[in-house]
Parts: C-alpha cells; sequence; structure tokens
C-alpha cells in the first residue's frame, strides 16, 4: 500500500514537472511562445493604454480647465498658474526613484500600480471642489505622488515580460495613450466644458474633474485584476507560461532576468548611480522634454490660431493622431532594425523643423502644420526608457532605479518648461520656441555620446570572444559544432552573448 502510494506521488510529481516544461520542448516552444505573447498583448496592452490616456487627460486637464474661466473663479494670477503646473512636477520627479525601487521589490505590481490609479483618480476629482490658490495647490501636490508610480513602473513592468526584440513596439503603444489624450482629451473636455456649464450650479470646468476623476477610479480597481505581476507569479498564466516567460527573458540577456539573494533595494539604487550612463540618459531625457515641453500648453497655442474655445480644443487632436501614427510606425521598424538612436532623434529633428516654421510665419496653415511636425517629437522619446532598459539591463533592480531615475530627472524638463511658455511671448512664442529648439539639440548632442559609448562596449565584448575563440576556445567550439552537426560559424553565432542595441 505504502509503495503504490509512492508511486502515485512520484508519477504526480513528475506529470508536474513535464507540465512546466512542456512548452520547452522542440515542437511546442515556438507556437507556445507566440500564444503566450499575444496572451500579453491582449490583457496588458489595452490596459495600460487606457490607464495612461486617463493619467494624462487628468494630469493636464487644468490647462483645459483654463480656457474655461478656472484662473477667474478662484483668483490666480499668471504666475499662480504657471505654480500650479510645476508643482505637480515637484513631487512627480523625485518620487518616481523610490516608486521603482519598490516596484523591483514587491510581488505584486498590479496592486501597487491599481491602487495608485485610483488615488490619483480621487485627488483629481477632489480639484473640482477647490475654492482658492492653496486648495489647488495641495491637490496638484498629491496628484504628482501616486502617478510617479505609474510611468517609470509599466516601462519596467514591460522589460520583466518582452524581449528586447519585443519592447519598442510595446513601449511605443503603451506611450500612444499619452498621445491619444491630448487628441480626445481635448475632445473630452470640449464636450463636458460646452455642456456642463450650470448644472446643478456647478461651473462646467469643476465638471470636467469630478467626471474625469470618477473613470479614473472606477478603472483603477479594474487594474488590479487586469494587470500581470512578474512571470513566476502572475495568477492568469498557467505553471508552462510562468516557465516559458522566465526563460526566453534569460536566453535574450544570457542570464536570468532576477536579482542574486543577498542584493538589496539599496544595491540597486546604488548601481544605478555609479553607471555613467545613467546620468547621461537622465540629462538627455530632461533636454528633450524641455524641447518638448510645449505640450502642457498645447489648447493655448492652437488658440493661437484665432478660432473659438471648442473648434480650439477640436483642432488640438488631429496632430497628436498622427503623432500616435508615426511613434508606432518608428517603434515597429526599431524592434525590426534593433536601432535606436535614429529612430528617437530624427523625430527630435523633424520636431526642430516645426520650430524653424512657427518661427519664421504667424499665417494660420503655416502654424498649425508646425504643431504636426513639433508634435512628432513624442514618437522619439517614446523610446527613450525602452533604450534605458537595453542599455542598462541587468540586474533588475539596478535596471528599475535607472529607468525612475532617468524619467524622474527628465520631467524636471516639464517643470522648467512651465516658465519657458510665458503669456506674456504670446501669440508668437518666439522665445519659448528658441529655448525648446536648443534643448533638443542638446539631447541630440547626449544621444551621439550615448551611440559612441555603446559601440565601443560591443567591439570590447567582440575583442574579448575573438580572444576566447583562439586556441583552446576555438578546439572547444569546433567540437561542439562537430557533435552537433552544425558549422563552425553557426557554433560562433549561438555563443555570441549580448549585445546592446545602439
Amino acid at each position: 500500500m505504502y509503495i503504490e502510494q509512492e508511486k502515485k506521488s512520484k508519477s504526480s510529481t513528475e506529470n508536474v514537472i513535464d507540465d512546466d516544461f512542456k512548452l520547452l520542448t522542440a515542437d511546442a516552444r515556438q507556437a507556445g511562445e507566440r500564444a503566450l505573447v499575444r496572451k500579453l498583448d491582449r490583457r496588458l496592452m489595452p490596459t495600460i493604454i487606457f490607464i495612461y490616456l486617463l493619467n494624462y487627460i487628468d494630469r493636464v486637464a487644468v490647462t483645459a480647465a483654463r480656457l474655461q474661466g478656472l484662473e477667474q473663479d478662484i483668483g490666480l494670477t499668471t504666475v499662480q498658474y504657471d505654480t500650479i503646473l510645476a508643482i505637480l512636477y515637484a513631487t512627480y520627479c523625485p518620487t518616481q526613484i523610490p516608486s521603482n525601487m519598490i516596484m523591483s521589490y514587491i510581488s505584486r505590481p498590479s496592486l501597487y500600480i491599481g491602487a495608485c490609479v485610483v488615488t490619483w483618480g480621487l485627488t483629481s476629482a477632489l480639484t473640482g471642489v477647490t475654492k482658492n490658490f492653496a486648495g489647488i495647490m495641495v491637490c496638484r501636490v498629491f496628484i504628482g505622488l501616486p502617478e510617479a508610480a505609474f510611468y517609470p513602473g509599466i516601462m519596467f513592468l514591460l522589460s520583466r515580460w518582452y524581449t528586447k526584440k519585443e519592447i519598442a513596439v510595446r513601449s511605443a503603444w503603451f506611450y500612444c495613450g499619452s498621445l491619444i489624450s491630448n487628441a480626445f482629451g481635448s475632445l473630452i473636455a470640449a464636450g463636458i466644458l460646452a455642456r456642463m456649464q450650470g448644472v446643478l450650479g456647478l461651473a462646467a470646468w469643476r465638471w470636467l474633474f469630478y467626471i474625469e476623476g470618477a473613470i479614473t477610479m472606477f478603472f483603477g480597481f479594474l487594474t488590479m485584476w487586469l494587470l500581470p505581476d512578474f512571470p513566476h507569479n502572475t495568477r492568469w498564466l498557467n505553471a508552462a507560461e510562468r516557465r516559458l516567460s522566465q526563460v526566453r527573458l534569460a536566453e535574450d540577456t544570457g542570464e536570468a532576468d532576477k536579482d542574486s539573494n543577498d542584493l538589496t533595494i539599496y544595491d540597486g539604487l546604488v548601481l544605478a548611480i555609479k553607471d555613467p550612463k545613467t546620468v547621461i540618459f537622465m540629462f538627455m531625457a530632461c533636454s528633450q522634454l524641455l524641447g518638448l515641453s510645449y505640450i502642457n500648453f498645447f489648447p493655448t497655442l492652437t488658440q493661437t490660431l484665432g478660432f473659438n474655445t471648442t473648434v480650439t480644443f477640436v483642432m488640438a487632436a488631429p496632430p497628436w493622431i498622427f503623432a500616435s501614427i508615426c511613434c508606432v510606425l518608428a517603434a515597429w521598424h526599431a524592434d525590426r532594425s534593433g536601432e535606436r538612436f535614429f529612430h528617437i532623434f530624427g523625430w527630435s529633428w523633424v520636431a526642430i523643423v516645426g520650430y524653424i516654421v512657427s518661427l519664421s510665419t504667424m499665417a494660420t496653415g503655416g502654424r498649425y502644420f508646425s504643431l504636426f511636425l513639433m508634435t512628432t517629437g513624442y514618437a522619439g522619446f517614446a523610446l527613450i526608457l525602452t533604450w534605458v532598459a537595453n542599455a542598462i539591463p541587468r540586474p533588475p533592480a539596478k535596471r528599475s532605479v535607472a529607468m525612475g531615475l532617468v524619467n524622474g530627472f527628465g520631467n524636471l524638463g516639464y517643470l522648467m518648461g512651465s516658465y519657458v511658455w510665458d503669456p506674456s511671448w504670446s501669440p508668437q512664442y518666439h522665445q519659448s520656441m528658441i529655448i525648446a529648439l536648443c534643448s533638443l539639440v542638446l539631447s541630440t548632442g547626449l544621444g551621439f555620446l550615448m551611440r559612441w559609448i555603446l559601440i565601443n562596449e560591443n567591439k570590447r565584448m567582440d575583442k574579448e570572444e575573438k580572444t576566447l575563440m583562439e586556441g583552446p576556445g576555438r578546439e572547444r567550439i569546433e567540437e561542439a559544432a562537430r557533435l552537433e552537426g552544425i558549422t563552425f560559424e553557426e557554433a560562433v553565432k549561438r555563443r555570441k552573448g549580448f549585445r546592446y542595441l545602439y
């Protein structure tokens, strides 16, 4: 009896092991991997795109509310309005670093991110209650704290699921949530502001915060169920899918995508800060976002074309739809080619042309065309954190903190930009555009420097591998090729390790 039970137990254990590894067999691997990626895409991507859409709508609702009397109703001066824009980044930027440190440490990022979505939705809704400068300042401070977890946290989560040949286009689709929010967020705002004025005795701009905040809170609770956690513990994947997720990420970089047992949450911070690539990426992102800081004033820039509020919001949509299309196409090609620099900064150069056009004319057609060119700069910026994930891949704790540092410091560009687009310089905004143009040139220079560093790193690794393949090393590869029935060149290709994408 005991022997039979032991045999059953042994058989059960073997079946469990077989189930865990069934997608790793030669016959099942390719189809299993395709099915896994499709499953992730169907559930993860729509969720994060929609959340990002809500994120930006909530964040920039104050710029839409400005056109409908926000400043007059609560008695804001121009400097106070600029301050409520800037103060969000004062909390949003530095909080991203500890938030991503937490992300690399916790086991259920779905619950953490979902809770943050609910919190910023509540804070956004409470903005509609404010009566004065102090009240709206408090709301803007506290909306920046939970929002800090989202963008760098999701980018880190994507890097835990997709290979370096898959992540660029997914990050672009994700970033499209931000770009689309500038298009449809403006249309939503136009609808609310046009129809809700005086309902229940409230100003339309207050309804804007109530409605958008309530939608965000509802979806935040859904997020806790929809998002995955990590490859080893996601509840809606089976054991074989979880095993395959871990193996394919390990193969992508030549080592397991996990931290060593003795690596603490603070070690990741130290490793990231010591890496000069992190610092270069930080200043690169900051200068690029300063160059693209018009985003917080886009309805105001569109208003300089001379149309009423509703038409202004409608006209603000097409440039962002165009930018979204450019973003996805650029990222798709970046994944196919493995190239990063030109796919990022090529669009910065298009934005620079847009600034030059806008500096050259005040004609309605020329100015509107320049807005299309300016928005394409975000098609490149969408790939910045993807490049960070490729250039600083291991260990995950270091990668997570590096992404938080780059995005957090980068958003200081938005903080500075809050004061660059001074209303006294309207409607031409020539000084603002010159500052933004110079910032994009600086960012391009830092991008060239990063590209040069990564090329040299790859050359160094090539040299090291070439040294290993001489003498005894070459003999071992030749013997392995003979045993496997493949050519020496194929064996060398299999042996070739990780390389940076530049």
